[in-house]
């Protein structure tokens, strides 16, 4: 377990100010308006957004990394909206369960602040408990559970959670597609599946679908001052849901299968933000 404890040389949020202005030097863009980042499948919106004005290997930004997990982008790319907007897209997610600590974990939504961002797009490809969502359903996270026991704030730091993810953004994506439905995300620590147990224990404690990100980051944003926008893609059913077993490989063909159509969908989201 990493130490957490704040130091001068180690402080998480002068990377991620660091980060910001090595981000403006390569891009030109001095402040960024919002930022995604692109889970599992969701990576071709980043086209659909607007007008690519630079895009950065992400090992070239302090504090980040390729991504260790296939289907990722390892790039910080920004875009210009047709409405005039710059967004970061993070293409470069570090997962709890690499090791890294939960400061990497969260270094991408502390440089989007840092970079001016007030909105925060998060998606991921998860696990559904509900059988109607057959894998390619989108679906807005509504609350998470953080079932990793850890929390990206250090010390006394004390933050309302009460509506993290803002009602106001899923109703402005209800009314680009009102039959989107939303449910509550439980963040598991991974990097193995969860058994049919656990499953079923998530169920019980409120969750509609399973994963291994985004929790974290969406807590980073909230005490970072941004809104926050979660949208999942069932990729499979959650064990013990489906009757086949759980495949990174099924993952990364529903996410192909249905890239398509939620990178549309999210575009048209992104393009009301």
């Amino acid at each position: 377990m990493e130490n957490q404890q704040s130091t001068p040389e180690s402080d998480p949020f002068e990377l991620a100010r660091e980060a910001a202005a090595v981000l403006r030097r390569a891009t030109g863009v001095e402040t960024h308006d919002l930022a995604l980042t692109l889970g599992s499948g969701w990576g071709q919106a980043a086209d659909l957004l607007g007008e690519t004005v630079a895009e950065v290997p992400a090992d070239e930004i302090p504090g980040f990394t390729r991504p260790a997990l296939e289907g990722h982008v390892g790039t910080l790319r920004s875009i210009r909206t047709a409405a005039g907007k710059h967004a970061l897209v993070i293409g470069a997610r570090t997962h709890f369960y690499e090791g890294r600590g939960v400061r990497a974990v969260v270094h991408g939504v502390r440089t989007a602040a840092a970079a001016g961002a007030r909105t925060m797009v998060l998606t991921n490809g998860c696990g559904g408990l509900d059988p109607a969502w057959g894998p390619g359903t989108p679906v807005l996270i509504r609350d998470h559970l953080n079932l990793t026991g850890r929390s990206p704030l250090e010390g006394a730091t004390f933050v309302d959670l009460t509506d993290l993810y803002s009602p106001r953004l899923r109703e402005l994506a209800r009314r680009v597609d009102p039959s989107l439905d939303e449910g509550v995300y439980a963040q598991f620590t991974g990097p193995h599946y969860e058994t049919p147990a656990e499953v079923r224990m998530a169920g019980v404690l409120g969750a509609d679908l399973v994963g291994m990100s985004t929790a974290l980051e969406a807590i980073a944003a909230r005490h970072a001052g941004m809104e926050v926008f979660g949208i999942s893609l069932v990729t499979n059913q959650a064990a013990g849901i489906s009757a086949t077993p759980l495949s990174h490989e099924e993952v990364l063909e529903a996410g192909r299968a249905a890239g398509p159509r939620i990178s549309e969908l999210l575009a048209r989201i992104v393009a009301e933000l």
